[in-house]
């Protein structure tokens, strides 16, 4: 099975790995319910936070990387039933230049108000045929609340992953 190469993709400790692109409101949170793996969850102002992977640094090699393996992105997001929020999510496949190669930006969605979206849901996508060069991928997605209530009544996130779709990464060579 594929490794998830996103750190902390949960909030199990708390924002450490996340560089925060956008933290307006009363910034991001991490939250638990019982029964549910602890989630991150935006303020009333954006709220964006961001990973940027090195794949040569996660042991990938350069000829499996242009080899063009499957890059499969998935993200978990929920509303609440008191208040609307908005959903985002932007991941770009980047080549040793940090130049963007290809990217996937689904359309923002809108929760409303009831109980249908403040049910979990899951965007994924998985990425084919973009070329050769690929070395970084990042990951940003976030939201926001549409009363702007004051606290953290905007979108939770959890569960996020990126894996490659390589079976066997680079062995660690000895000395050069």
């Amino acid at each position: 099975m594929n490794r998830n190469l996103l750190k902390n993709p949960s909030g199990e400790e708390q924002l450490e790995f996340w560089e925060l692109t956008k933290n307006g409101g009363d910034q991001w949170k991490v939250e638990e319910m019982p029964g549910v793996t602890k989630y991150f969850v935006a303020s009333f102002e954006l709220c964006l936070k961001k990973q940027v992977i090195d794949l040569l640094a996660e042991g990938y090699s350069g000829d499996q990387l242009d080899a063009q393996p499957a890059v499969t992105v998935k993200d978990w997001y929920s509303g609440r039933t008191d208040c609307g929020c908005t959903y985002q999510m932007t991941v770009c496949l980047l080549d040793g230049n940090q130049e963007v190669i290809q990217k996937f930006i689904p359309d923002t969605v809108t929760l409303e108000t009831n109980f249908d979206d403040s049910l979990w849901k899951q965007v994924n996508h998985t990425f084919s045929d973009y070329g050769r060069g690929m070395r970084f991928i990042t990951f940003e997605h976030g939201g926001q609340d549409t009363k702007f209530w004051k606290g953290w009544y905007g979108v939770r996130v959890t569960g996020s992953s990126v894996t490659v779709g390589l079976s066997e990464r680079r062995e660690e060579k000895g000395t050069k």
